[in-house]
């Protein structure tokens, strides 16, 4: 059974740092491409960056390119969200998923590309 377990969201002041984190099990993590998505209310779910097998590619979304980076260790079978200088306008459910395809990241971008999903994890971001 694959599970993907986000954690670290929370409230934090904007201009502030958090990281997330994207525990996965059940399935060979080496295999899997990890995205990060987020929705906001009222707001369609949408594509924050992905990360390559090996973690030697990452690919991000224009909103947040220059402030959130995104690591993975394969040995730990987690992925990480680091997110600097939030913004209000970042508050939303951050979830992360795994998509088994040998795919470019630039095709990794859509909901439709990803197999598995996490439940999500809370941010809010104060102004």
């Amino acid at each position: 059974q694959v599970q993907l377990v986000e954690s670290g969201g929370g409230l934090v002041q904007a201009g502030g740092p958090l990281r997330l984190s994207c525990a996965a099990s059940g399935l060979t993590f080496t295999s899997h491409t990890i995205g990060w998505f987020r929705q906001a209310p009222g707001k369609e779910r949408e594509f924050v960056g992905a990360i390559s097998r090996s973690g030697s590619s990452t690919i991000y979304a224009d909103s947040v390119k220059g402030r959130l980076t995104i690591s993975r260790d394969n040995a730990k079978n987690t992925v990480y969200l680091q997110m600097n200088s939030l913004k209000p306008e970042d508050t939303a459910v951050y979830s992360c998923a795994a998509a088994w395809r040998p795919s470019s990241l630039t095709t990794m971008t859509t909901t439709r590309a990803y197999d598995y999903w996490g439940q999500g994890t809370q941010v809010t971001v104060s102004s």
